[in-house]
Parts: C-alpha cells; sequence; structure tokens
C-alpha cells in the first residue's frame, strides 16, 4: 500500500472517530395524549397493536431509538428519517389537524399501507416486528377506509350544516 493510501485511510478514520462526538438528540417532544392518533380514532386493538410496532417508532414522539443510532453518520441518518417522517405524518400531534387534513392523511396512509410503502423495507430490515403479512396490510387498509368514509361523510354534513344556516339568515 502507497504512502497517499495510507494517509488518505488514516485521514478517513480519523474523521470517523471525530465524528462520533456529534451525537443525535434522542429525546422525544413532550406531546399530549389527548391529541394522539389513537387517543382520538380509537381504534381496535388489534389495528393499534399494529400500528404501534409498525408505525409509530417514526411517525410519532413515541421513537425508541436502537443501539445503531449511536454510530454516526447512521444516526444523524435515521434522525432525518424521523424528522421527515413526523413532518409528513404524526400521530402525536393528530387532534391538530383540521377535519380536511385528516381525511387526506387517512386517504395517504391508505394508499401506502396498500402499495406496501409503509413501513419502510430499510426500516423493517432491521425491526422484523414491524413488517406487516399480506392480512395484517389488508386490516389496517380495511380500517383506513372504513374510518376516511365515515371521516368524509363527517365533513359532508358539516358543509351541509352550514349552507342550510346561511340560506336561513
Amino acid at each position: 500500500m502507497n504512502k497517499k493510501v495510507k494517509t488518505t485511510l488514516l485521514v478517513l478514520l480519523a474523521a470517523l472517530v471525530v465524528i462520533q462526538f456529534f451525537q443525535i438528540d434522542k429525546n422525544n417532544p413532550e406531546s399530549d395524549p389527548a391529541k394522539d392518533f389513537s387517543a382520538l380514532e380509537n381504534p381496535p386493538q388489534d389495528v393499534a397493536k399494529l400500528l404501534k410496532s409498525a408505525c409509530y417508532d417514526c411517525h410519532s414522539h413515541e421513537t425508541v431509538y436502537p443501539w445503531y443510532t449511536n454510530i454516526q453518520p447512521v444516526g444523524w441518518w435515521i434522525k432525518g428519517h424521523i424528522k421527515g417522517a413526523r413532518q409528513h405524518l404524526n400521530f402525536a400531534t393528530w387532534g391538530d389537524l383540521e377535519a380536511k387534513k385528516k381525511a387526506k392523511k387517512m386517504d395517504e396512509m391508505v394508499d401506502e399501507t396498500e402499495g406496501g410503502d409503509m413501513p419502510l423495507k430499510s426500516y423493517t430490515w432491521m425491526h422484523a416486528e414491524a413488517k406487516l403479512t399480506d392480512a395484517q396490510r389488508q386490516t389496517l387498509v380495511d380500517w383506513f377506509k372504513a374510518k376516511e368514509s365515515r371521516k368524509s361523510e363527517n365533513i359532508q354534513l358539516e358543509g351541509g350544516e352550514e349552507n342550510q344556516l346561511e340560506g336561513a339568515n
């Protein structure tokens, strides 16, 4: 091995050691349990269990960080995924969403689950408990669709009531 290669490898190794001192923040934000998806939507026990094992680790404030998040840059990558997941859908802040936004998110949950896009394969590779069977996936999809249908009916009802009230004035 020539001197240039050795020097490059030593610099890379030193950089890898140095970045270990820059750990991610593993504290979950405080949240109001009354605003949580499960508290508000009251899924049946089987659905709630699937949501907790396959979704909540990234899409809530209940993240359990695995040991390998202590190794950088892996921890940074995972933290970025969790941040993006929470921005897209956060079960912990479900109660803060307006009815139309909830209906849209429910529709997205159907699409992502039905299409096999969620949970991510890169996640289920290390978290076998999050891997959904076809039957489990269908259980979630069916429940999401039923909730989505009821939400849409409620939104239409609310709109109709507003229109009736406006016409009375």
